[in-house]
C-alpha cells in the first residue's frame, strides 16, 4: 500500500482571505439591488438587500445594510433602457 501524501489544511499560501465568497455574494447582491431600487426609501432598499441575501445564503449584517441602503436610496434613477 502507498504511503498518503501530506495534507496541510492551513496553508499560509492561501491566495484568498477568509469569507471571500461571502463578500462575493454580498457584492453581487448590492449592485443587483443599486441597479433595481436606487433613489427609493432606505427601508425598500434595506428589505429588498436582506431579502436577496438571505436567498444566497448569507446572514445580513444589519448596520451594512442601512449603510448601502443610505447610500443607494441617494443616487438618481437610471434610465429605463439601462435597468437591468
Amino acid at each position: 500500500m502507498e504511503p498518503l501524501a501530506s495534507v496541510s489544511l492551513a496553508s499560509s499560501a492561501s491566495p484568498r482571505p477568509a469569507g471571500w465568497q461571502m463578500q462575493l455574494r454580498v457584492d453581487y447582491v448590492v449592485n443587483k439591488v443599486m441597479q433595481t431600487h436606487r433613489g427609493q426609501s432606505e427601508d425598500a432598499i434595506s428589505r429588498a438587500i436582506q431579502d436577496q441575501l438571505r436567498s444566497v445564503g448569507v446572514v445580513p449584517n444589519g448596520r451594512q445594510i442601512a449603510q448601502y441602503a443610505a447610500v443607494i436610496s441617494q443616487l438618481p434613477l437610471l434610465p429605463p433602457n439601462n435597468r437591468a
